[in-house]
């Protein structure tokens, strides 16, 4: 959006990594996994299956022929009268997968960030506060010129490379030829054939592809999501920017369609057209609020005008009070 017969102003330098990747600012925070998963490492997850591991899981009786005497509990042993061996959890890493939008629809932005650079300072975000021994780190990024993947490594050279190269991957303005616009749906389906063993998987986009006019029927990306939602823990992290939820008075603007390039002008001191605007685009948030919780994933909003390291710790915050309570007990509020 640019506002007709004003003076063009120099634009200011993208932000670079360092300003995307404050690690100082979430040392201290820990994304907690509430659900039973196949990553798990040195007890910070919970065990899914009994095997050689390190985590101690109880002690049951010895049975003669099948278990090892150095696997003797002599502490239960001697308190029973009844030789008990020890059972242990298998230790296996936590596995996360992104998948980055990098749409067309992506590059808009009216404040320090564009929604594109929010999205990968949310993947920082999520790399660092999911970073320890022994978990990895993937990523799918869905592009205008289709979907581009990184492998599940772990380290912070792997990190910091996959952060870098989607700082650097193409926008659309960067094609001679307007590409066809990708498909979150089909991208969704990527993530189910690459995410083999259950994780977390995380989704950062704007959610508007394909989303109806008419919020009775899904988003086409529903179906996919919940399907992935039914076997990995999935976060989804919504980017949006304050101008798509509302205009401002300032006169006639040209806007511009970023997956088609069409173009409309538009003026913006009608008061009754800001207010059809604004109530257009509640009713379109909440279709996809619906739609997520519907999927069964974890609801977490980002604005580019708003601190968003503060909103992911309010989020990380939220998670573990939730993974605190007791089973069964009712949760008050929503976790987004």
């Amino acid at each position: 959006m640019r506002r007709t017969g004003r003076t063009a102003v120099a634009p200011q330098a993208d932000p670079g990594l360092a300003d995307l990747a404050p690690d100082q600012r979430l040392r201290r925070l820990e994304l907690t996994v509430t659900r039973r998963l196949d990553g798990l490492l040195h007890g910070q997850y919970r065990g899914l299956l009994p095997g050689p591991g390190s985590e101690p899981s109880g002690s049951r009786e010895y049975r003669p022929g099948e278990d090892e005497v150095r696997r003797m509990d002599w502490a239960v042993t001697a308190r029973t009268a009844v030789p008990h061996v020890r059972e242990v959890d298998a230790d296996r890493e936590l596995t996360t997968w992104l998948l980055v939008d990098a749409s067309p629809s992506m590059e808009f932005g009216t404040a320090e960030l564009d929604k594109r650079e929010l999205s990968v300072a949310a993947v920082a975000a999520v790399g660092f506060l999911t970073a320890g021994v022994g978990n990895r780190l993937g990523a799918l990024l869905l592009t205008p010129a289709g979907l581009r993947r990184f492998p599940a490594q772990s380290g912070r050279t792997h990190l910091l490379g996959m952060l870098r190269a989607l700082l650097g991957a193409p926008r659309a303005g960067g094609y001679d030829r307007p590409p066809t616009p990708p498909d979150l749906a089909d991208a969704l389906a990527g993530v189910q054939r690459v995410a083999t063993r259950r994780g977390l998987v995380v989704v950062v986009s704007d959610f508007l592809d394909g989303l109806p006019e008419d919020p009775d029927p899904p988003p086409p990306w529903e179906r996919t999501l919940r399907r992935l939602a039914a076997r990995h823990q999935v976060l989804a992290v919504e980017v949006t920017d304050p101008r798509e939820l509302e205009l401002p008075d300032v006169g006639l603007v040209t806007l511009v369609d970023p997956e088609t390039g069409r173009r409309r002008e538009v003026c913006t001191s009608d008061r009754r057209l800001r207010e059809r605007y604004a109530a257009a685009a509640a009713s379109q948030r909440d279709q996809v609020r619906q739609a997520l919780r519907r999927s069964g994933a974890t609801h977490l909003s980002l604005r580019t005008d708003r601190d968003w390291c503060a909103d992911i710790a309010r989020h990380v915050q939220a998670q573990r009070r939730l993974a605190a309570l007791p089973a069964g007990r009712p949760v008050r509020g929503g976790g987004a």
